[in-house]
């Protein structure tokens, strides 16, 4: 069976979005506005979500101090994103539903909020 996924940024990231769909495309957008404000953040796209890639997951995520899922739903990808990283990193949801189209700005003000609160906590959710 084929897995598929893209990274972007994910190297050297202390905060990795995950997302995909039209999801994706905004997260790597916030992605780029937290590199210009020195923020370490990246983005891991899974392509196909069954099977899902779990290891490229977890090496996209190796150095991640907060791990962000970015949804147009009610948080479809967070609970597959914490299992295939075996809890080992806090994974946040940010969603919107509704035919809401979460903004680049607001997903960047998450991950400033994250970098900035240092919380282990991985039981934020937004709605």
């Amino acid at each position: 069976k084929e897995v598929m996924w893209e990274n972007y940024q994910t190297d050297d990231a202390e905060l990795v979005l995950v997302g995909y769909g039209s999801s994706a495309r905004i997260a790597k957008a916030a992605v780029d506005l937290a590199r210009t404000q020195g923020i370490k953040a990246g983005l891991f796209r899974p392509i196909t979500l069954f099977p899902f890639p779990k290891e490229a997951l977890q090496q996209a995520c190796k150095q991640a101090k907060h791990v962000l899922t970015v949804e147009m739903s009610m948080g479809q990808l967070v609970e597959d994103v914490r299992y295939n990283l075996e809890f080992k990193v806090p994974v946040h949801f940010y969603g919107r539903c509704g035919g809401m189209v979460p903004t680049t700005r607001a997903v960047l003000e998450e991950i400033i909020r994250w970098v900035k609160s240092g919380k282990e906590e991985a039981n934020e959710h937004s709605i």
